[in-house]
Protein backbone atom coordinates (compact mmCIF):
# COMPACT_ATOMS: atom_id res chain seq x y z
CA UNK A 1 0.00 0.00 0.00
CA UNK A 2 1.18 3.54 -0.82
CA UNK A 3 0.25 6.26 1.69
CA UNK A 4 0.76 10.03 1.66
CA UNK A 5 1.43 11.52 5.10
CA UNK A 6 0.03 14.94 5.95
CA UNK A 7 1.28 17.46 8.49
CA UNK A 8 -1.73 16.66 10.69
CA UNK A 9 -0.53 13.06 11.03
CA UNK A 10 3.07 13.99 11.77
CA UNK A 11 1.91 16.40 14.48
CA UNK A 12 -0.42 13.84 16.03
CA UNK A 13 2.33 11.22 16.11
CA UNK A 14 4.70 13.58 17.92
CA UNK A 15 2.36 15.47 20.27
CA UNK A 16 1.28 13.31 23.20
CA UNK A 17 -1.27 16.02 24.15
CA UNK A 18 -2.97 15.87 20.75
CA UNK A 19 -6.46 14.34 20.78
CA UNK A 20 -5.53 12.04 17.90
CA UNK A 21 -2.16 10.96 19.36
CA UNK A 22 -3.20 7.41 20.37
CA UNK A 23 -4.77 6.74 16.95
CA UNK A 24 -1.80 8.30 15.17
CA UNK A 25 0.77 6.21 17.06
CA UNK A 26 -1.18 3.02 16.40
CA UNK A 27 -1.66 3.84 12.70
CA UNK A 28 2.01 4.79 12.28
CA UNK A 29 3.16 1.51 13.86
CA UNK A 30 0.76 -0.44 11.64
CA UNK A 31 1.88 1.30 8.46
CA UNK A 32 5.55 0.77 9.24
CA UNK A 33 5.14 -2.88 10.23
CA UNK A 34 3.00 -3.64 7.18
CA UNK A 35 5.68 -2.38 4.82
CA UNK A 36 3.50 0.41 3.42
CA UNK A 37 5.41 2.76 1.13
CA UNK A 38 5.16 6.20 2.73
CA UNK A 39 5.33 9.55 0.97
CA UNK A 40 5.09 13.26 1.62
CA UNK A 41 6.33 16.31 -0.26
CA UNK A 42 8.77 19.02 0.72
CA UNK A 43 5.92 21.53 1.26
CA UNK A 44 4.53 19.24 3.97
CA UNK A 45 8.03 19.05 5.48
CA UNK A 46 8.40 22.84 5.64
CA UNK A 47 4.97 23.18 7.24
CA UNK A 48 5.59 20.30 9.65
CA UNK A 49 9.05 21.45 10.77
CA UNK A 50 7.76 24.97 11.46
CA UNK A 51 4.77 23.75 13.48
CA UNK A 52 6.70 21.09 15.40
CA UNK A 53 9.50 23.51 16.27
CA UNK A 54 7.05 26.19 17.40
CA UNK A 55 4.61 23.95 19.30
CA UNK A 56 6.77 21.10 20.58
CA UNK A 57 10.39 22.23 20.51
CA UNK A 58 13.69 20.97 19.21
CA UNK A 59 13.53 17.53 20.81
CA UNK A 60 10.43 16.81 18.72
CA UNK A 61 12.12 18.24 15.62
CA UNK A 62 14.99 15.80 16.13
CA UNK A 63 12.55 12.90 16.61
CA UNK A 64 10.80 13.87 13.38
CA UNK A 65 14.03 14.16 11.44
CA UNK A 66 15.90 11.20 12.93
CA UNK A 67 13.16 8.64 13.66
CA UNK A 68 10.23 9.32 11.33
CA UNK A 69 11.48 10.89 8.10
CA UNK A 70 14.03 8.18 7.25
CA UNK A 71 10.99 5.93 6.63
CA UNK A 72 9.28 8.40 4.26
CA UNK A 73 9.90 9.06 0.56
CA UNK A 74 10.04 12.80 -0.12
CA UNK A 75 8.63 14.11 -3.39
CA UNK A 76 10.16 17.45 -4.36
CA UNK A 77 7.61 19.91 -5.71
CA UNK A 78 8.43 21.30 -9.13
CA UNK A 79 7.14 24.46 -10.78
CA UNK A 80 4.28 22.68 -12.57
CA UNK A 81 2.99 21.10 -9.37
CA UNK A 82 3.33 24.39 -7.50
CA UNK A 83 1.35 26.23 -10.18
CA UNK A 84 -1.37 23.56 -10.14
CA UNK A 85 -1.62 23.99 -6.35
CA UNK A 86 -1.90 27.77 -6.63
CA UNK A 87 -4.61 27.39 -9.29
CA UNK A 88 -6.53 25.00 -7.03
CA UNK A 89 -6.34 27.42 -4.09
CA UNK A 90 -7.60 30.27 -6.24
CA UNK A 91 -10.37 28.16 -7.79
CA UNK A 92 -11.58 26.96 -4.39
CA UNK A 93 -12.16 30.47 -3.03
CA UNK A 94 -11.76 29.04 0.49
CA UNK A 95 -9.69 30.67 3.20
CA UNK A 96 -8.95 27.45 5.07
CA UNK A 97 -7.76 25.35 2.14
CA UNK A 98 -4.00 25.84 2.09
CA UNK A 99 -1.46 25.82 -0.69
CA UNK A 100 0.27 22.93 1.09
CA UNK A 101 -2.97 20.92 0.98
CA UNK A 102 -3.58 21.66 -2.70
CA UNK A 103 0.00 20.80 -3.64
CA UNK A 104 -0.34 17.59 -1.60
CA UNK A 105 -3.51 16.63 -3.53
CA UNK A 106 -1.68 17.26 -6.80
CA UNK A 107 1.33 15.21 -5.61
CA UNK A 108 -0.94 12.33 -4.65
CA UNK A 109 -2.68 12.39 -8.02
CA UNK A 110 0.63 12.49 -9.89
CA UNK A 111 1.91 9.50 -7.92
CA UNK A 112 -1.37 7.59 -8.12
CA UNK A 113 -1.72 7.52 -4.32
CA UNK A 114 -5.30 7.12 -3.10
CA UNK A 115 -4.71 6.94 0.66
CA UNK A 116 -3.70 9.71 3.05
CA UNK A 117 -2.63 9.39 6.66
CA UNK A 118 -4.30 12.60 7.74
CA UNK A 119 -6.59 14.14 10.31
CA UNK A 120 -7.56 16.89 7.86
CA UNK A 121 -11.02 16.60 6.30
CA UNK A 122 -9.80 18.28 3.10
CA UNK A 123 -8.30 14.97 1.95
CA UNK A 124 -11.61 13.11 2.15
CA UNK A 125 -13.34 16.08 0.47
CA UNK A 126 -10.96 15.45 -2.46
CA UNK A 127 -12.06 11.78 -2.55
CA UNK A 128 -8.93 10.34 -0.99
CA UNK A 129 -9.26 7.54 1.52
CA UNK A 130 -8.05 8.67 4.93
CA UNK A 131 -6.49 6.48 7.58
CA UNK A 132 -6.99 5.90 10.40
Amino acid sequence: MRVFIDTSAFLSILDSDDNFHPKAKTEWAGLVSSGAVLFCNNYVLVETFALVQHRLGMKAVRALNDDILPLVNIEWVDETTHRAGVSAVEASGRRRLSLVDCVSFETMRQLGIKTAFAFDQHFSEQDFECVP
